[in-house]
């Protein structure tokens, strides 16, 4: 009897330790400022409670007495960063036709493991949610679900499976001769006409996609179309909203021409990504109609650094671009048209997304509104504010800190001392 009681006893303190370890502490998140993403404020003297994976309250007031408190010093708390439009399963290299079709000499299998790297790049980065806008192979299908399943680190991923467009246009495949390069189809997103069209809408749908991306115009990485040239036509457009939209799902268009920018907000788009030719008259229906912008400014800049490696036709392109899109986003800025954060990481290297922050400063947006449309202006874009993007009681722990004042120096964004994912520290000092 003694016996059979100790190992009662023992087996109930062995699984009373299990269900401790299962229940982490309290963690209590103290630092010198907070920003605060609903008003654009920064305040003095910033603390959240986290329990599990949510924010339980802001101040110490709510803290239990068992709390862990990391005391971050001189930084700033804000939401973690979203980033609405990145190619989070590739990157181009310095050899632009090596870097742009590694799909041609690497297998699913193979580059699911860089794309885990760049993942975890980006989580590192502070970016806890991302909006993936196109990939091959389904690479970015099981990246999302591996995170998702804790297999690997990484952002919360929504993510557009193959992006949709016409044949010949930016989001098919380069010139490769048929008989060596098998030609995309409408299962791939490349179609023509609306049935076609509404068809790739269904069959991105079916294999989990969360968004829609399409290609409205040409591209500047694309060697064989003029980057303002439409490539959908109304119609076209049309059946991909009607459909995406029944479905409940939101539709990103790349979009660098005013023309074909103008159809696909015409045709009820949620967002136009880069914009780089826009005029007036467009983005004024973009303000009326509360189509976001998305600029992706650090993939103009990026490009244009490596323009004199890349190809002639798209070196030209890409310096084109660069002085117009500065123009457009300072008139959609003096606006008001919606403005969300995006970079296009993947034509970039991934981890440096938070430069889009300095970026946009540069020309002409304040720190305060470049942060939050890095947090709260993308949670909405991407139909998740009432999960992320501002730091309220209820809403998921993903929090990040960077040094000091943020709105005195917004390029601390770019190496963040602390980030938390779900309620886990993913980088602490």
């Amino acid at each position: 009897m003694r016996l059979a009681m100790k190992l009662a006893l023992g087996l109930a303190a062995i699984i009373g330790s299990a269900q401790a370890a299962e229940t982490p502490r309290p963690i209590v998140l103290k630092a010198a400022y907070l920003f605060d993403a609903r008003s654009g404020q920064l305040t003095n003297g910033g603390a959240i409670v986290v329990e599990g994976d949510k924010i339980k309250a802001l101040g110490t007031q709510a803290a239990p007495a068992d709390a862990q408190v990391i005391d971050l010093g001189d930084a700033t708390l804000l939401p973690g960063f979203i980033d609405a439009h990145t190619h989070i399963t590739s990157e181009i290299q310095e050899d632009f036709y090596k870097g742009f079709h590694t799909d041609m000499y690497r297998f699913p299998a193979e580059q699911s493991h860089y794309a885990a790297v760049y993942a975890r790049r980006t989580l590192e980065a502070g970016f806890t949610t991302v909006r993936n806008l196109g990939a091959g192979d389904f690479v970015d299908v099981g990246l999302r679900n591996a995170v998702n399943s804790s297999v690997t680190a990484g952002p919360t991923i929504l993510t557009a499976v193959h992006s949709i467009g016409s044949t010949g246009g930016h989001c098919d495949q380069g010139p490769f001769p048929p008989d060596r390069i098998q030609p995309l189809g409408v299962m791939d997103g490349v179609c023509n006409g609306a049935d076609e069209c509404r068809a790739a809408v269904r069959y991105q749908l079916k294999w989990g996609a969360d968004v829609i991306k399409i290609c409205s115009s040409g591209g500047v990485l694309s060697e064989a179309d003029p980057v303002d040239v439409p490539q959908l036509t109304p119609d076209e457009l049309s059946a991909i909203v009607s459909e995406t939209h029944a479905w409940k799902r939101k539709i990103a268009a790349h979009s660098h021409g005013d023309v074909a920018a103008r159809q696909a907000v015409e045709a009820g788009v949620d967002s136009i990504e880069h914009g780089s030719f826009l005029s007036d008259e467009t983005l004024k229906l973009m303000k009326s109609k509360g189509t976001y912008l998305v600029p992706t400014r650090l993939a103009v800049y990026w490009v244009n650094q490596m323009a004199a490696k890349y190809p002639p036709a798209i070196a030209a392109k890409a310096r084109a671009t660069l002085v117009e899109h500065e123009r457009v986003f300072r008139t959609a800025l003096k606006m008001g048209v919606p403005i969300a954060f995006g970079t296009d990481t993947g034509v970039s290297p991934h981890g440096m997304n938070a430069k889009e922050f300095a970026l946009l400063v540069e020309i002409g947006m304040p720190p305060a509104a470049a942060l939050l449309s890095g947090t709260r202006e993308s949670a909405k874009l991407l139909g998740v504010i009432d999960q992320v993007g501002t730091l309220e009681a209820g809403k998921l722990a993903d929090i990040v800190a960077v040094k000091g004042n943020v709105l005195s120096n917004i390029a601390a964004t770019e190496k963040p001392v602390f980030v938390m994912k779900h309620g886990q520290v993913v980088v602490q000092p």
